[in-house]
């Protein structure tokens, strides 16, 4: 009979080793803690849990907790992952809940901002004061790539000075699970960083390759509370009503790319989907553009 805590611990470290990300396993574990404490209440050992004690468990979740959909989606993959793993490893002899599922609710879609919008935000004229112009040249420059390559918060935030390829416009991404991708950023992006970097050594210093891109004041990098803050802030100051954050630049990325463009694979590629229909979820955003495509496209669509 094995310690659930003993079993945990070679699971995560197995899990470290395929390069999960810290914050993942951090999730992995503390889900998986409050199921065995769960199953230490219920007097319940591994091999005893059947589906129902599972369904006992989710129902307590959302009982005392109030979690949603996707909460108890993410912990129900994490004890699913772990149950496989134990049984594969012979440290159970049968899965009960290999074939558990929740009924899933329909995703929402993501909200959006239009085109001139974003021109408003991104175009707006720099503040007066010296201090405050340098700080905008720093937030254009990642309101700028945010936009241009669709990246994620964490993705942004961990630029450093030699992931990007200025002859090429390619940035170098790290994004989940440590994978890297290699994306293209515009030129309004281009110039934006480059105008951001002559800024750069008067916070900093030299430029070192390894240096983050995004740095304050005092010449640490940013942290991505510090970015969230600075993104809605210069939304404000635009003058645009909308709670802007990285996440919803991402959206309008893969949206307005798809829109002008059809392409869902280059899009996925872009975005690091891992799924194609992670990113279908943006192809309801210009039925106009499918009709054009299904009319250009299919052989008996011609309305003549």
């Amino acid at each position: 009979m094995y310690d659930p805590q003993q079993l945990l611990k070679m699971w995560l470290k197995e899990r470290e080793i395929q390069q999960q990300s810290p914050h993942t396993l951090k999730a992995y574990a503390r889900d998986l803690n409050d199921f065995f404490s769960f199953c230490e209440q219920q007097q319940l050992a591994l091999y005893d849990v059947e589906a129902a004690d599972l369904r006992h468990y989710l129902a307590q979740k959302v009982e005392q907790q109030q979690l949603n959909s996707s909460s108890l989606q993410r912990m129900l993959s994490a004890i699913r992952q772990f149950m496989k793993w134990a049984e594969q490893g012979q440290y159970l002899q049968f899965n009960p809940i290999d074939n558990f599922q929740l009924k899933r609710q329909p995703r929402p879609l993501p909200g959006l901002i239009d085109i001139e919008t974003i021109h408003q935000i991104l175009d707006q004229p720099e503040p007066e004061t010296e201090v405050q112009q340098q700080m905008w040249r720093r937030d254009k420059a990642i309101l700028e790539l945010l936009y241009s390559s669709g990246l994620r918060l964490a993705e942004v935030q961990s630029l450093r000075i030699r992931d990007l390829d200025f002859n090429r416009q390619l940035l170098r991404i790290t994004g989940k699970g440590n994978k890297t991708r290699i994306v293209p950023f515009g030129r309004k992006a281009k110039d934006a960083v480059m105008q951001w970097l002559q800024i750069y050594p008067l916070w900093q210093g030299d430029f070192v390759p390894d240096a983050a891109l995004f740095i304050t004041q005092k010449g640490e990098p940013l942290k991505a509370r510090q970015i969230e803050n600075r993104v809605k802030f210069q939304a404000q100051r635009a003058g645009v009503n909308v709670d802007l954050h990285p996440h919803l630049l991402r959206h309008c990325f893969a949206s307005h790319m798809l829109s002008n463009s059809g392409d869902i694979r280059a899009v996925q590629e872009m975005l690091g989907h891992s799924n194609l229909s992670t990113t279908q979820i943006y192809t309801h955003v210009d039925f106009d553009q499918l009709a054009r495509v299904y009319d250009q496209a299919h052989p008996r669509a011609s309305k003549k």
